[in-house]
Protein backbone atom coordinates (compact mmCIF):
# COMPACT_ATOMS: atom_id res chain seq x y z
CA UNK A 1 0.00 0.00 0.00
CA UNK A 2 1.10 3.48 -0.61
CA UNK A 3 0.99 6.37 1.52
CA UNK A 4 1.09 10.12 0.11
CA UNK A 5 2.09 12.80 2.52
CA UNK A 6 2.56 16.60 1.07
CA UNK A 7 4.74 18.59 3.21
CA UNK A 8 6.47 22.18 3.37
CA UNK A 9 10.23 22.55 4.32
CA UNK A 10 12.26 25.53 5.35
CA UNK A 11 14.70 25.94 1.84
CA UNK A 12 17.77 25.12 3.43
CA UNK A 13 20.65 22.78 2.42
CA UNK A 14 20.11 18.87 3.45
CA UNK A 15 16.68 19.23 3.82
CA UNK A 16 15.38 16.71 1.82
CA UNK A 17 18.19 14.56 3.32
CA UNK A 18 16.54 14.52 6.68
CA UNK A 19 13.55 14.01 5.27
CA UNK A 20 14.55 10.99 3.76
CA UNK A 21 16.46 9.51 6.63
CA UNK A 22 13.52 9.47 8.73
CA UNK A 23 11.80 7.72 6.17
CA UNK A 24 14.08 4.85 5.83
CA UNK A 25 14.06 5.08 9.52
CA UNK A 26 10.76 3.88 9.32
CA UNK A 27 11.09 1.16 6.64
CA UNK A 28 9.13 3.29 3.91
CA UNK A 29 10.54 3.10 0.45
CA UNK A 30 9.61 6.53 -1.54
CA UNK A 31 8.26 5.58 -4.60
CA UNK A 32 7.70 9.05 -6.14
CA UNK A 33 8.64 12.79 -5.05
CA UNK A 34 7.52 15.82 -6.56
CA UNK A 35 8.84 19.38 -5.73
CA UNK A 36 7.59 22.83 -5.74
CA UNK A 37 8.50 25.96 -5.04
CA UNK A 38 11.89 27.81 -4.60
CA UNK A 39 11.66 31.00 -1.66
CA UNK A 40 11.84 30.85 1.32
CA UNK A 41 9.95 27.08 1.53
CA UNK A 42 9.50 24.35 -0.87
CA UNK A 43 7.19 21.80 -0.51
CA UNK A 44 7.87 18.19 -1.42
CA UNK A 45 5.10 15.85 -2.82
CA UNK A 46 6.26 12.11 -1.42
CA UNK A 47 4.68 8.63 -2.31
CA UNK A 48 6.26 5.94 0.58
CA UNK A 49 5.56 2.31 0.38
CA UNK A 50 6.20 -0.26 2.44
CA UNK A 51 5.82 1.79 5.89
CA UNK A 52 4.93 0.34 9.28
CA UNK A 53 3.31 2.88 10.83
CA UNK A 54 2.63 6.20 9.18
CA UNK A 55 0.99 8.37 12.20
CA UNK A 56 4.14 7.80 13.74
CA UNK A 57 6.26 8.65 11.06
CA UNK A 58 4.22 12.07 10.46
CA UNK A 59 5.02 12.79 14.30
CA UNK A 60 8.56 11.90 14.07
CA UNK A 61 8.66 14.02 10.73
CA UNK A 62 6.69 17.35 12.39
CA UNK A 63 9.74 16.71 15.21
CA UNK A 64 12.51 18.17 12.73
CA UNK A 65 13.25 22.00 12.39
CA UNK A 66 13.17 22.22 8.86
CA UNK A 67 9.20 21.07 8.67
CA UNK A 68 7.29 24.06 8.39
CA UNK A 69 3.83 21.99 7.88
CA UNK A 70 3.01 18.06 7.18
CA UNK A 71 -0.61 16.59 5.79
CA UNK A 72 -1.44 13.37 4.39
CA UNK A 73 -2.86 13.43 0.97
CA UNK A 74 -4.81 11.02 -1.78
CA UNK A 75 -2.01 9.92 -3.88
CA UNK A 76 -1.92 11.19 -7.86
CA UNK A 77 -2.73 7.37 -9.05
CA UNK A 78 -5.89 7.67 -6.58
CA UNK A 79 -6.73 10.95 -8.37
CA UNK A 80 -5.45 10.84 -12.06
CA UNK A 81 -5.03 7.49 -12.39
CA UNK A 82 -3.60 6.24 -15.97
CA UNK A 83 -2.47 8.77 -18.06
CA UNK A 84 -3.21 9.10 -22.05
CA UNK A 85 -0.89 11.21 -23.55
CA UNK A 86 -1.27 12.97 -26.78
CA UNK A 87 1.28 14.88 -28.75
CA UNK A 88 1.02 16.19 -32.35
CA UNK A 89 -0.59 19.32 -34.19
CA UNK A 90 -3.24 20.93 -32.84
CA UNK A 91 -6.16 20.17 -34.60
CA UNK A 92 -5.68 16.63 -34.48
CA UNK A 93 -4.54 16.81 -30.94
CA UNK A 94 -7.89 18.48 -30.28
CA UNK A 95 -9.40 15.77 -32.40
CA UNK A 96 -7.81 12.83 -30.47
CA UNK A 97 -8.22 14.19 -27.15
CA UNK A 98 -12.13 14.73 -28.02
CA UNK A 99 -11.90 10.82 -27.90
CA UNK A 100 -9.99 10.08 -25.14
CA UNK A 101 -11.84 12.43 -22.92
CA UNK A 102 -14.96 10.75 -23.80
CA UNK A 103 -14.05 7.28 -23.73
CA UNK A 104 -12.15 8.03 -20.61
CA UNK A 105 -15.01 9.47 -18.87
CA UNK A 106 -17.24 6.11 -19.65
CA UNK A 107 -14.46 4.34 -17.55
CA UNK A 108 -14.16 6.16 -14.70
CA UNK A 109 -17.87 6.77 -14.26
CA UNK A 110 -17.28 2.73 -13.45
CA UNK A 111 -14.30 3.47 -10.99
CA UNK A 112 -11.64 3.88 -13.17
CA UNK A 113 -9.07 6.60 -13.18
CA UNK A 114 -8.06 7.93 -16.49
CA UNK A 115 -6.77 11.18 -17.16
CA UNK A 116 -5.68 12.64 -20.66
CA UNK A 117 -2.29 14.77 -21.43
CA UNK A 118 -2.02 16.86 -24.43
CA UNK A 119 0.09 19.33 -25.75
CA UNK A 120 0.40 20.56 -29.99
CA UNK A 121 4.12 20.82 -31.23
CA UNK A 122 5.63 21.28 -34.10
CA UNK A 123 9.26 20.44 -35.80
CA UNK A 124 10.85 16.81 -35.54
CA UNK A 125 13.28 17.75 -32.72
CA UNK A 126 10.86 19.35 -30.23
CA UNK A 127 8.22 16.02 -30.89
CA UNK A 128 10.75 13.70 -30.74
CA UNK A 129 12.01 14.76 -27.26
CA UNK A 130 8.68 15.39 -25.93
CA UNK A 131 8.06 11.57 -27.04
CA UNK A 132 11.35 10.82 -25.32
CA UNK A 133 9.74 12.25 -22.24
CA UNK A 134 6.88 10.14 -22.36
CA UNK A 135 8.76 7.60 -20.46
CA UNK A 136 9.99 9.69 -17.39
CA UNK A 137 6.41 10.90 -17.01
CA UNK A 138 4.68 9.23 -13.50
CA UNK A 139 1.50 7.19 -14.31
CA UNK A 140 2.13 7.13 -18.32
CA UNK A 141 0.72 4.41 -20.27
CA UNK A 142 0.12 5.08 -23.59
CA UNK A 143 0.92 7.82 -26.37
CA UNK A 144 -0.65 9.12 -29.20
CA UNK A 145 0.75 10.57 -31.63
CA UNK A 146 -1.62 12.96 -34.06
CA UNK A 147 0.09 14.64 -36.89
CA UNK A 148 0.07 14.53 -40.75
CA UNK A 149 3.81 13.58 -41.59
CA UNK A 150 5.95 12.05 -38.35
CA UNK A 151 9.36 10.23 -39.04
CA UNK A 152 12.85 10.23 -38.59
CA UNK A 153 14.31 11.15 -35.32
CA UNK A 154 10.39 10.99 -33.69
CA UNK A 155 10.66 7.64 -35.00
CA UNK A 156 13.73 6.53 -32.92
CA UNK A 157 12.08 8.10 -29.87
CA UNK A 158 8.80 6.17 -30.42
CA UNK A 159 11.42 2.74 -30.67
CA UNK A 160 12.99 3.65 -27.07
CA UNK A 161 10.08 4.17 -25.23
CA UNK A 162 7.96 1.58 -27.04
CA UNK A 163 11.08 -0.92 -24.97
CA UNK A 164 10.37 1.02 -21.48
CA UNK A 165 6.79 -0.18 -21.80
CA UNK A 166 4.92 2.68 -23.32
CA UNK A 167 2.43 1.85 -25.93
CA UNK A 168 1.97 3.97 -28.91
CA UNK A 169 -0.61 5.02 -31.61
CA UNK A 170 -0.35 6.70 -34.43
CA UNK A 171 -2.59 8.25 -36.85
CA UNK A 172 -2.63 7.12 -40.05
CA UNK A 173 0.10 9.51 -41.67
CA UNK A 174 2.81 10.05 -43.52
CA UNK A 175 6.22 9.30 -42.61
CA UNK A 176 7.58 6.21 -40.84
CA UNK A 177 6.10 6.89 -36.89
CA UNK A 178 3.44 4.36 -38.33
CA UNK A 179 5.45 1.65 -39.24
CA UNK A 180 7.36 1.61 -35.22
CA UNK A 181 3.83 2.39 -33.86
CA UNK A 182 1.72 -0.48 -32.00
CA UNK A 183 -1.41 0.78 -33.42
CA UNK A 184 -2.67 3.04 -36.41
CA UNK A 185 -5.62 4.77 -36.37
CA UNK A 186 -7.32 6.54 -39.26
CA UNK A 187 -10.24 8.41 -37.09
CA UNK A 188 -8.74 10.82 -34.68
CA UNK A 189 -11.53 10.74 -32.08
CA UNK A 190 -11.39 6.27 -32.41
CA UNK A 191 -7.56 6.89 -32.07
CA UNK A 192 -8.56 8.70 -28.40
CA UNK A 193 -11.07 6.01 -27.42
CA UNK A 194 -9.14 3.49 -28.64
CA UNK A 195 -6.10 4.02 -26.90
CA UNK A 196 -8.06 4.64 -23.03
CA UNK A 197 -9.87 1.42 -24.49
CA UNK A 198 -6.25 -0.22 -24.31
CA UNK A 199 -5.08 0.84 -20.93
CA UNK A 200 -8.82 0.16 -19.05
CA UNK A 201 -9.27 -2.38 -16.79
CA UNK A 202 -12.78 -1.93 -17.35
CA UNK A 203 -12.48 -2.64 -21.28
CA UNK A 204 -11.70 -5.86 -23.24
CA UNK A 205 -9.62 -4.07 -26.09
CA UNK A 206 -6.21 -4.90 -26.52
CA UNK A 207 -3.40 -4.19 -28.56
CA UNK A 208 -1.50 -6.67 -30.33
CA UNK A 209 1.91 -5.36 -29.97
CA UNK A 210 3.27 -8.74 -32.51
CA UNK A 211 0.91 -7.12 -35.15
CA UNK A 212 2.06 -3.66 -35.98
CA UNK A 213 0.80 -2.06 -38.69
CA UNK A 214 -3.05 -2.98 -38.11
CA UNK A 215 -4.84 -0.37 -39.35
CA UNK A 216 -8.72 0.97 -38.67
Amino acid sequence: MENAIWIELKNVVGALNSVSEVIAQHGGNINDIEHLGGGKTVHLYLEIGSLKDLSKLIDDLKGLDIVVSISTVPTFRDIYGKRVIVIGGGAQVAEVAKGAISEADRHNLRGEKISVDTIPLVGEEQIAEAVRAVARLPRAKILILAGSIMGGEITKAVREIQKKGILVVSLKMAGSVPEAADLIVSDPIQAGVMAVMAVADTAKFTIDKGKKGKVY
